[in-house]
């Protein structure tokens, strides 16, 4: 199937309406049709101010990237992001086209 890889970008810390930010995504995204969504927490990043985090002990606990990636149709895709954009959330995102697909095994 041809579509989209959709990545967000956000702090570990970052919230929207009283929830975690990338909770949010993911739980918007479920509602608009995505199939499956992660959200994975990095050690360590820098983004476009040039601010290195990294996670260490109790430090900067929180504010590690975390990225949120959905593989989806190309209309679900549109409607996540104007999803996005209606909640005015300020976000980095990376939008790709892909082909995905599931292998059935025997076992």
């Amino acid at each position: 199937m041809n579509g989209t890889l959709l990545r967000f970008y956000v702090h570990e810390n970052r919230r929207h309406e009283h929830r975690l930010l990338y909770e949010w995504l993911l739980e918007t995204a479920k509602a608009k049709g995505i199939g499956g969504g992660s959200a994975l927490r990095a050690i360590a990043g820098f983004g476009r101010h040039g601010i290195l985090h990294e996670e260490r002990f109790f430090e900067l606990a929180g504010d590690v990237p975390v990225v949120i990636e959905f593989l989806a149709r190309d209309v679900e895709a549109d409607a996540l992001v104007a999803a996005v954009r209606d909640a005015g959330v300020e976000i980095f995102y990376m939008r790709v086209p892909v082909t995905f697909a599931s292998i059935e095994g025997t076992h």
